[in-house]
């Protein structure tokens, strides 16, 4: 089975534009563009967050498709569950919406529609090669890559400045 990609944040990155949000919202809404999302009766919504973490980081917060997803087991109604591609799920007709992976979720990243009835979630833009977020993101705070890609990158950033560090 190949690597899956995750949706990876580099908080130092994040300026707290919120083009993410709007980007997931358009993404997700019936016309699949800005003005057309507007005008729509019911507001699409975004799937990611980006909240204030004192005294002055933004932090996009997304779903982290937990590989033990507390959401999924919580699930009563059999709603959520784990696709062909690895990506947690939530079936909108079978959501009963009683909230319960709301509750489990410890990133707090499952949302309520209030216009359904139903939970939603970030579902990683499956029409799209890179989720709308990470496309829109305008200074790199998202990354998608698969875990040893990321990794990888990581380890190279921080070898050099080792290196740099040396050479002071």
């Amino acid at each position: 089975m190949p690597q899956p990609k995750e949706i990876f944040v580099k908080t130092d990155r994040c300026v707290g534009c919120m083009s993410c949000m709007l980007a997931c919202a358009v993404e997700h809404s019936q016309s699949k563009t800005l003005f057309g999302a507007i005008a729509e009766a019911r507001a699409p919504k975004s799937r990611l967050y980006v909240e204030w973490a004192a005294p002055d980081r933004k932090i996009p917060l997304v779903c982290r498709q937990c590989e033990d997803a507390p959401c999924m087991h919580a699930c009563i109604s059999g709603a959520i569950t784990r696709n062909e591609d690895n990506i947690v799920v939530t079936n909108a007709d079978k959501c009963i919406g009683c909230w319960t992976c709301v509750m489990v979720c410890p990133y707090g990243v499952i949302g309520r529609n209030m216009d359904t009835g139903k939970a939603y979630r970030c579902d990683r833009c499956p029409d799209r090669e890179i989720p709308a977020c990470v496309s829109a993101c305008p200074t790199g705070a998202l990354i998608y890559e698969t875990v040893p890609e990321y990794s990888k990158s990581i380890r190279k950033q921080a070898s050099q400045e080792f290196a740099r560090a040396e050479g002071e």
